[in-house]
């Protein structure tokens, strides 16, 4: 800046034409991230909602959410059905209370779609703050510009933004509340950052600890320790009173929700814990696989391991990398899941302060790690269902049975389906997933849905034979609707 301006002093006419391309630069940059986020945010909107009118979701998450979301207008607090058939509260197994902020907007529009879309657009909106980060630290814009596209094209953002395997969590919101949380509280605006923060922590159970530890980075990278401490303990307590109180207090009872994904350890905090100080070997076998090896390799290794040069800032990373990692449910430690959210933010804002410490070229080494990414951006939700998306475009007689099937259902009447039908039919109180039927009157059954059944189709004939009581209404293209009339 000084430079700018002795050279205006001595040679105006040519400092003129410099300080103008420097604000073309500037503003080029600029552009070409907010342009960047804008497409890609729409792109994968457009992806989403041509997986949703595919009949390509399922009832898990995106069913549960919506009911939840539905049942919540309807005077009915997070309410959703379980797998079993029986009616319970979200806080039950996640404290994503995020989905209140998603009832006005069902008020005004009442489709998943809403969600769905908002989703990507939200996970898109993350690229801002990368770059402010990047171009005040790096003081380079262009390779505040690399570091806003590496984080766009890197594979657990874009997995975020479009989760084919659940289609929406709360848990992905987080990821761009978190990174403009770091960007608050870095320019010392602690109330913009209180309001991110505590959005991110509505999210999951062990979000307001990762937000927690953004304190302890603020008290030793600031010196504001009392801010920062206090900001650790709220986090560390609010997560705390969701695993010990909250989550216990609204599960429904003998339902532990997290002891499968944990049963080699325990099956809880407790025994965990127990298992951790008695038989430490357990903890290594199950967190040291290829598998998961794998996985830490692909979420570090494409951004050059710069967040490491940052280890107060990755910390927010450890809470969810423990729960992954300790996990034996083996979607808990890929790429292509929801689970990378609480990881990703903190994992791309500490490679921006890595990055700082780099003593070579950042424009250079930030180009190196674009470079990485997009090696691997291949592995991309929208490259992986290409052709999905694509049939989506094209006449299909199974999916106008399907849409046909549904539109039969009348509103907020007890429903049973198959897996797949039962998430576009969740915008009411009861839905049961076939075979359970329950206090359901109507029924609706896709033969081809592998995922309820693997022997469906067989299985559900024999079903349909055994209860004269349910009468077909519709039959097409292996999908039946029936009715029960006794």
């Amino acid at each position: 800046m000084t430079s700018v301006g002795v050279e205006q002093a001595g040679a105006p006419s040519q400092s003129g034409v410099r300080v103008r391309e420097c604000g073309r630069v500037t503003s080029a940059a600029t552009r070409a991230v907010y342009i960047s986020a804008a497409v890609y945010g729409l792109l994968f909107a457009v992806a989403v909602v041509l997986f949703y009118v595919g009949f390509h979701e399922e009832r898990l998450d995106v069913g549960d959410m919506v009911q939840a979301i539905w049942s919540t207008t309807h005077g009915h607090f997070l309410e959703f059905t379980t797998p079993e058939g029986l009616q319970a509260s979200r806080l039950g197994v996640h404290t994503d209370v995020f989905l209140l902020f998603l009832v006005p907007l069902w008020l005004v529009w009442p489709s998943p779609i809403v969600p769905l879309v908002l989703q990507p657009l939200a996970v898109a909106s993350g690229a801002l703050p990368v770059y402010w980060l990047a171009r005040k630290h790096l003081g380079n814009e262009r390779a505040a510009v690399f570091l806003s596209f590496a984080y766009l094209l890197y594979p657990a953002t874009q997995f975020n933004a479009f989760t084919p395997t659940s289609g929406f969590h709360p848990i992905s919101f987080a990821v761009p509340l978190i990174l403009f949380a770091i960007w608050f509280l870095d320019e010392d605006r602690l109330v913009p950052f209180a309001v991110c923060a505590l959005l991110a922590a509505t999210t999951k159970e062990e979000i307001p600890l990762a937000v927690g530890c953004l304190g302890l980075w603020y008290a030793f990278s600031k010196g504001r320790r009392r801010v920062g401490l206090a900001i650790f303990g709220v986090g560390a307590a609010a997560s705390l009173l969701a695993f010990v109180v909250i989550i216990p207090h609204f599960s429904r009872p003998g339902y532990a929700p997290f002891a499968e994904r944990y049963s080699t350890l325990g099956g809880n905090a407790h025994r965990i814990l127990h298992t951790a100080v008695t038989d430490p070997g357990a903890l290594v076998h199950t967190v040291a696989t290829p598998h998961k090896a794998v996985y830490l390799l692909f979420l570090f290794c494409p951004l050059l391991g710069l967040a490491f040069r940052a280890p107060l800032l990755l910390l927010g990373a450890v809470p969810d990398l423990v729960i992954n990692l300790l996990s034996v449910k083996p979607s808990s430690t890929v790429i292509g899941t929801s689970y990378t959210a609480g990881i990703l933010p903190f994992l791309i804002a500490a490679t921006v302060f890595g990055l700082k410490k780099v003593k070579r070229d950042r424009r250079e080494v930030s180009l190196f790690a674009l470079a990485a990414v997009a090696a691997i951006a291949i592995n991309s939700p929208i490259v992986a269902n290409a052709r999905t998306l694509g049939a989506s475009l094209t006449s299909d007689p199974a999916r106008d049975a399907q849409a046909h099937a549904v539109r039969l259902i009348p509103h907020d009447i007890p429903v049973a389906a198959t897996h797949e039908l039962a998430g576009y039919l969740s915008a009411r109180r009861y839905v049961y997933i076939f075979p359970y039927v329950r206090s359901a009157r109507w029924l609706v059954v896709n033969e081809n849905d592998t995922r309820t059944l693997p022997n469906l189709r067989s299985f559900a004939q024999r079903w349909m034979n055994a209860h004269p009581e349910w009468r077909t209404i519709y039959h097409a293209q292996g999908v039946y609707v029936l009715r029960k009339v006794k």
